[in-house]
């Protein structure tokens, strides 16, 4: 998505405009405008100059958003949200105020009030009409952005909203100058009483009033919008301008820009750290909270990864730097966050339709009012004065900054606590996910396989256990033997030496410590050897239905005892689950592990589901399927669960997972913590909540403005309103839109107590289960496409096998199962056939 900066827009009318103007331009696929921001994004073919061209010829400036490294990005970035509008209206304000305080007393404050007025000016009402006259004129000229903006739109066949303020106060300013003329003529015949008369009828005051009103509320909207883009600012603000690097064995500090891949930089305690970086020398602790929300210091030491903008606590360090600036994480979290909010909400498209038409049908709407009124006998200033509060009251602003602000003060308020959504749409589709499917390996469970019970046999010690499983194991290479070394070097035991070392076929390992066999595997690989292994048998089932692979070893003829092993769930993910299923969203936990492996860990996790048995190609499929069930978001961290990802409706990507994970992802958690999914689903819903509230209010507000200020009100309550009353409302509306989004920030996304459940009527209470889906056979012996033929149809005989591909160039068949199948049933198909089996998984 190209980038552009817009100059111009004051309303959604604007926004809209703009969108249109350049929808229409050739190659154009895609195009987001937003308000908040005064930005745009566009995807497709055209190029910039087409582009920029067209939003000139709707009446407005665009420039592209230049790239550049890091520290330079965030200044262009810090340049782009920082607020010189409210200082400018403050200005404008503070000067429109001394000449509508003099005006207001010579208007209002001598007739109304008794308020005294120097000689001269008292019983003349000509002299009153004629200051009253420059003193709006003086106001008029200060706030003279409205009627330049409003007769650029108007020119375009586009009006805004400064239109409709223009209209209003140019309005009140003709029929007084028109009336002014009229006092005078009055003067010149000697009819002063009824020149005084007519002095009360002027709308100077009302002019100016409104003009000075629309700034008030103009600057009190862009201070609360300047409060939206509080956390992406302070995310900017985190790169130092320099880098302290070394060159030639010296030490300089250079502009982070300047920082290429390869540079040595040196961070000193309490220095913010530059850019991504890998740690050559020291040893330190570093403080991420803003990269992921985590207040803990993260311990860090040679070869540990460090990334810009994160704080060094306590130690010295040098690093390598690995990327440039504008490809360090905190770089692409500021973009991800930026592109966010220059995306558009499904839920805005109502409002941007309605913007579209708002400002020509007010206007109508005040002709022909006024109109009605004179035909209801009334005086043009009744008249004039009804149609006027009709436009100012009118506010599109609301309207187009419903969505806009809540989707950035969301974003913002995920991006501090390591939640990071891509787009404002897929912010809206969180919020609505009816199934969580959850990768169980680095998702549920820790994804590093632990162990967890040591078992000697009679006559063995633990000690002798481990050691001797240390010693065979320490040669292989298998993530179940990692486990097994891990915990002996805790235990801080010594491996003694074996020969003759060899990985044997069926999940087992063979050597020879001196004349003495050693064995170490599976249950059925030490039974098929040793007999006496049967007595394990039991303890070794056991293990299995908690989730947690045996491995028997022995030594000679005698068995030491078993060491069981498991992948353990984190200490977040049975109370992310539980509060997952409190908001009424059914879990599923998706896995390529085993019936058994599965089963154990989805019932200790708390899942409604549990799918196993499946391949990366299986995932995607079970996926495809659960969304004809509902809104499914699929969290997963790995290269494998790529393809689910985006498949699913969200995905997510936990622990900032694998390049692959994150690119196929929607949902970027920065933390490897499951509770964050909750929280980002509870953000989703606040966002969703407020943009409501907000859109409730802005169409509340102008169905319910508009007839009161036409005066439809008066004939049956008595209620009309005063042009500059409704002037202040339109002032605040934009006010209230702004304020209510902030609320956002008070949300605590991680406290469960109000969570509500959404209605689902797939949502499944009692646990189910569907197992093995796909299986994989390895088979020997196919060596043609006739072969393939026949152990597909072999196995597709079976009553529960949906469909079986068989491929003899990758030796294997894989077979999708409606319900459970007996691997000695398919084996006995396939090898009825005349192939070997090898291997069923």
């Amino acid at each position: 998505m190209k980038q552009y900066l817009v100059s111009g827009m004051s309303c959604a009318a604007c926004q809209a405009r703009v969108e249109k103007a350049v929808l229409k331009v050739p190659g154009v696929e895609s195009c987001a405008v937003s308000l908040l921001t005064n930005s745009m994004g566009v995807e497709g073919t055209a190029k910039p100059e087409e582009i920029m061209r067209a939003v000139k010829a709707a009446g407005y400036e665009a420039k592209e958003k230049a790239d550049s490294g890091a520290r330079s990005t965030a200044c262009q970035g810090e340049d782009i949200l920082e607020d010189t509008e409210t200082p400018a209206l403050k200005r404008r304000l503070v000067c429109s105020l001394g000449f509508l305080i003099v005006l207001m007393y010579i208007s209002m404050g001598h007739s109304m009030a008794g308020l005294p007025l120097p000689e001269g000016l008292a019983g003349n009402p000509g002299t009153q009409g004629l200051l009253q006259l420059l003193l709006t004129t003086a106001v008029m000229i200060i706030n003279r952005k409205f009627f330049v903006s409003g007769a650029k739109s108007i020119l375009n066949k586009a009006p805004n909203m400064d239109a409709l303020v223009s209209l209003g106060a140019a309005s009140a300013y003709g029929y007084s100058t028109w009336e002014l003329f009229v006092i005078l003529d009055l003067m010149n015949k000697g009819l002063s009483k009824q020149a005084m008369m007519t002095l009360h009828g002027l709308y100077f005051e009302s002019g100016a009033m409104i003009l000075t009103l629309i700034t008030v509320g103009k600057m009190l909207e862009a201070r609360s919008k300047g409060k939206t883009t509080d956390a992406l600012k302070s995310l900017m603000k985190l790169t130092p301008d320099t880098a302290a690097v070394e060159i030639d064995g010296e030490e300089r500090r250079i502009p982070v820009g300047e920082l290429n891949i390869g540079d040595i930089f040196l961070v000193r305690p309490g220095e913010n750290i530059p850019i991504d970086g890998t740690v050559i020398e020291g040893v330190t602790g570093v403080d991420e909270s803003t990269l992921t929300g985590e207040s803990i210091p993260v311990d860090k030491g040679e070869g540990s990864r460090v990334y810009a903008g994160t704080t060094n606590c306590n130690g010295f360090i040098r690093c390598r730097a690995i990327c440039r600036g504008e490809d360090t994480t905190l770089s692409k979290i500021i973009q991800m966050v930026s592109e966010a909010a220059a995306t558009k909400a499904p839920i805005a498209k109502i409002a941007d339709k309605v913007s579209g038409v708002f400002v020509p049908a007010v206007i109508a709407i005040g002709v022909v009012t006024g109109v009605i009124w004179l035909l209801l006998g009334k005086d043009i200033g009744y008249a004039l004065g009804r149609a006027i509060s009709v436009l100012v009251i009118s506010c599109p602003c609301s309207l187009g900054l419903a969505t806009p602000v809540a989707i950035m003060v969301a974003s913002g308020k995920g991006a501090r606590n390591g939640i990071l959504f891509k787009t404002s749409a897929v912010m809206e589709r969180t919020g609505r996910t009816t199934i969580a499917v959850l990768d169980k390996t680095g998702t549920i469970t820790q994804g590093k396989p632990e162990v967890t019970d040591i078992l000697p046999g009679k006559g063995t010690t633990a000690e002798e256990l481990m050691e001797t499983a240390y010693s065979l194991e320490i040669k292989s290479e298998h993530p179940l033997a990692n486990a097994i070394i891990a915990k002996a070097e805790e235990l801080s035991l010594s491996a003694f030496p074996v020969s003759e070392f060899e990985a044997l076929t069926g999940h087992g390992l063979f050597a020879k410590a001196g004349e003495d066999r050693i064995l170490g595997g599976s249950m059925d690989f030490l039974e098929s050897r040793i007999p006496e292994a049967k007595a394990f048998r039991q303890e070794a089932d056991r293990l299995s239905e908690e989730g947690k692979t045996p491995l028997v070893f022995s030594k000679g003829n005698a068995v030491l005892g078993i060491i069981g092993v498991a992948d353990t769930l984190k200490e977040d993910s049975t109370k992310a689950i539980a509060e997952l299923k409190n908001m009424g969203i059914r879990v599923v936990m998706l896995t390529g592990d085993n019936k058994r492996t599965a089963s154990a860990i989805g019932a200790k996790a708390g899942v409604d589901e549990v799918i196993a048995g499946v391949l990366p190609e299986g995932k995607e499929k079970a996926v495809r399927k659960l969304k004809e069930e509902g809104v499914v978001a699929m969290v997963g961290d790995g290269i494998n669960d790529a393809p689910a990802l985006t498949s699913a409706d969200i995905g997510i990507a936990i622990g900032a997972g694998a390049d692959v994970a994150v690119d196929a992802a929607q949902v970027v958690l920065m933390k490897n913590s499951l509770l964050d999914v909750p929280a980002a689903i509870r953000l989703s819903r606040g966002a969703l909540r407020n943009i409501h509230q907000n859109l409730f209010w802005a169409f509340f507000y102008n169905c319910l403005g508009i007839p009161l200020a036409a005066g439809a009100f008066v004939k049956l309550l008595g209620w009309q309103l005063n042009p500059m009353f409704a002037a202040a409302a339109m002032s605040l509306s934009s006010f209230c839109v702004v304020t209510n989004a902030l609320r956002l920030n008070l949300l605590n996304i991680y406290d469960p107590g109000k969570d509500f459940r959404i209605r689902n009527k797939n949502n499944k209470s009692e646990e189910k289960e569907i197992v093995n889906m796909e299986k994989t056979i390895i088979i020997e012996g196919m060596m043609c496409g006739h072969c393939e033929a026949h152990a597909k149809k072999a196995l597709e005989a079976i009553d529960g096998v949906e469909e079986a591909i068989a491929s003899h160039t990758a030796g294997n068949a894989v077979v999708t199962l409606s319900k459970e199948v007996s691997d000695a049933e398919l084996r006995s198909a396939v090898e009825g056939e005349g192939y070997k089996v090898i291997e069923i998984r």
